[in-house]
């Protein structure tokens, strides 16, 4: 599933693209993703003007100068294209084009139809149900680490879970957890309240390993491709994300893998070795 490097990079995408365009026409081929569209999508958007393509957490937020906010998900197998216009028929798994004024379309294309792509009217965005349980961005101000100390001092499962869960922060998907944990030094199975002690060290490796993936363009797995069709790069730098059995990079043990939550944990048993420091809160 594409994860907040991914969705950044197609967002900077769109954003190079959009914005002033006129949508002068919307077309809806497929309506069977896992929500379905908007009613009255079509007349609700045609003649309207981007204005501004923002991301929340995995979340596009392609803003207009109507009424309306394209509130949209890639899911599993999203994609958003920008080519120039073909009259041709839709691909098998095109679910949406916008004609736009200067020759361009827009074309969402999704296989296993996860994504997501809905109005919602600019007002009442900042009470959507999508939106108000999200935590904060991990690249932005507000996730510090004496914010994420407080935060894990309350939770007792694995920290590797902890740090996926949008409600503490948003965008830290298995890849990423995975690389930031090995970074710190951090076995994936530890306490999360243990883990408090190290929040600063969290913070600066999940903001690195995310930033270090944005400019790659994302990590190409199976179908991630940024706005232009082109692939990410980041896969390409992992550390031990998919790498059980290989040396690790800074002691060469054998890279392991559980699982956890339903996911594929990889760390290296000698740099993140099972270790619990408690965190104690000095007193005021």
């Amino acid at each position: 599933m594409p994860e907040l490097p991914e969705v950044e990079t197609v967002r900077r995408g769109l954003q190079m693209t959009l914005p002033g365009r006129r949508i002068q026409q919307v077309e809806l081929f497929r309506t069977d993703l896992r929500v379905p569209f908007s009613e009255g999508m079509a007349p609700r958007l045609e003649g309207r003007r981007f204005t501004e393509i923002v991301r929340r957490s995995k979340y596009l937020l392609m803003h207009t100068d109507g009424p309306d906010v394209i509130l949209a998900h890639l899911g599993m197998t999203g994609t958003f294209l920008v080519r120039p216009l073909s009259n041709g028929a839709p691909q098998k798994h095109t679910h949406l084009r916008l004609v736009l004024d200067d020759g361009q379309e827009v074309i969402y294309h999704d296989p296993r139809r996860f994504g997501l792509i809905i109005l919602v009217p600019a007002t009442e965005l900042p009470a959507h149900a999508l939106l108000t349980v999200l935590g904060p961005e991990p690249l932005e101000e507000g996730f510090t680490p004496d914010y994420l100390a407080e935060q894990l001092m309350r939770r007792k499962g694995p920290i590797k879970p902890a740090l996926m869960d949008a409600a503490l922060v948003v965008g830290v998907g298995n890849i990423y957890a995975s690389e930031a944990l090995f970074r710190a030094g951090i076995h994936p199975a530890t306490p999360a309240h243990h883990c408090a002690a190290r929040a600063g060290a969290l913070v600066t490796h999940i903001r690195a390993v995310l930033t270090e993936a944005i400019a790659s363009g994302g990590s190409t797995l199976r179908d991630y491709a940024t706005s232009e069709g082109s692939p990410g790069y980041f896969q390409h730098h992992f550390s031990v994300y998919g790498k059980a059995g290989n040396p690790c990079e800074k002691c060469h043990s054998a890279v392991e893998k559980i699982v956890q939550a339903g996911r594929s944990s990889f760390f290296c048993p000698q740099c993140q070795s099972l270790k619990v420091k408690k965190f104690h809160r000095k007193k005021r």
